[in-house]
């Protein structure tokens, strides 16, 4: 969307994806060098020198070339601590929402405890950000919706009550719009269906051989240097990197016939043909998605699989969003993670279930139908043709840009 390429040209070819020359899987990376091409707001401030950006926890934002930007990054000190805290530039800006609003509240962003106050935050800080600094385009991401949907299915009633209430941010940052002259347009990257059915790709390629771990005295790690082929997961999208032609056919045969994979083939075919793609793209059917698990023996499951920890799992893993329901008392366990971690004790929040059926909202596959799918919302009477039914992502570059100098 702000680019106007697709993931070919722009290499983000998912939340995370398998470096190949450092032989290592990386999630949820912040870097803005890592999109390719020119960005809506590069293009518009090479037309006017006096166009502004801000940049509200929009991924891919450290490095932006923007003019005022914030997205979670917390600290991580030599002990092994997490601390909740938020980068942005300039350096005042973060510092400046935060003593106006108090602390991001980081834990509601992400994990079991994921919901409404990190969208409320998030509102706050861009109707400040309108109204004390007003951006030519102020970028605002709001993650509210995902987590509703992903833990209980788009048309649960913990779902339903998840719109309502980003209906009122929504209501909350138009009225802070209008107020500064400022045009709206909603835009949503995918749309959440129902899923009821995990699937294991990993455990697949290794019973056929191709995947190798290594035993190590915190349990099984994923080993690319061994692997002959492995699945790098997300959502209902999974890339297969292969040693060589040989494991690629071996893999593309294996994975093929699995009952709940929609198609598998090649990067080029898939339209991902980019260095950081799998050498394999599957797309998982109505009601799948990939679950990134590769032990056969929940014993030997690494000691990250039960906590939160997106730069560790070699995929996306939505049952972070969970606590492990066969905790007796899940909260007497946090309870007692946090004590140990005030003692300056080494610890692990080890509450998330290793169980994927828990999670019954995914995306990635095209949408079943298009009401199934993302919205684009505007007040700018001229950003949709009159004749237009469907909106393409890599057209919404344009628009903003014709609007800006309309």
């Amino acid at each position: 969307m702000l680019t106007g390429l697709a993931p070919a040209q722009h290499g983000v070819v998912g939340n995370g994806w398998f470096d190949r020359d450092y032989n290592r899987i990386d999630f949820w990376q912040q870097s803005n060098a890592l999109v390719e091409g020119e960005k809506v707001y590069e293009a518009a401030k090479r037309r006017d020198d006096s166009f502004t950006c801000a940049k509200i926890f929009w991924w891919w934002n450290m490095g932006a070339k923007v003019d005022w930007s914030i997205t979670p990054r917390p600290y991580y000190p030599a002990d092994g601590r997490k601390i909740p805290a938020v980068y942005g530039w300039p350096k005042a800006f973060p510092a400046k929402l935060e003593s106006q609003l108090g602390p991001f509240p980081f834990f509601d962003f992400w994990g079991p405890k994921s919901g409404l106050p990190s969208s409320d935050w998030i509102a706050r800080a861009a109707i400040a950000t309108l109204r004390e600094e007003r951006p030519t385009l102020t970028l605002v991401y709001l993650p509210h919706l995902d987590y509703s949907h992903q833990r209980f299915g788009p048309d649960a009633p913990e779902s339903i009550q998840a719109i309502v209430e980003l209906d009122v941010l929504v209501g909350e940052l138009l009225a802070a719009a209008d107020e500064t002259g400022t045009e709206t347009v909603i835009v949503s990257e995918y749309a959440i269906e129902d899923v009821s059915r995990p699937l294991y790709l990993n455990r697949i390629l290794r019973k056929a051989g191709l995947l190798e771990v290594r035993d190590e005295p915190t349990g099984e790690r994923l080993d690319p240097f061994a692997s002959r082929a492995f699945a790098v997961v997300d959502h209902q999208v999974a890339h297969i990197y292969t040693k060589d032609e040989a494991a690629k056919q071996q893999a593309l045969e294996v994975l093929r016939d699995v009952p709940g994979v929609e198609s598998i083939q090649t990067s080029a075919a898939a339209g991902l043909d980019h260095k950081r793609a799998g050498d394999l793209i599957a797309v998982a059917g109505e009601g799948a998605w990939f679950a990134y698990p590769y032990w056969l023996d929940e014993e030997r499951a690494p000691d990250f699989a039960r906590t939160v920890a997106i730069f560790d799992k070699p995929g996306y893993d939505p049952c972070e969003l969970f606590l492990d329901p066969k905790l007796r008392v899940p909260m007497a366990r946090v309870a007692r993670r946090l004590v140990q971690k005030k003692l300056g004790m080494r610890y692990l929040m080890d509450v998330i279930p290793l169980d994927a059926s828990l999670v019954k909202g995914s995306h990635g596959r095209l949408p079943s139908t298009p009401e199934r799918g993302p919205v684009f919302l505007s007040t700018i009477a001229s950003a949709v043709g009159e004749s237009e039914s469907t909106i393409a992502m890599t057209s919404v570059k344009k628009r903003l840009l014709d609007a800006l100098e309309s």
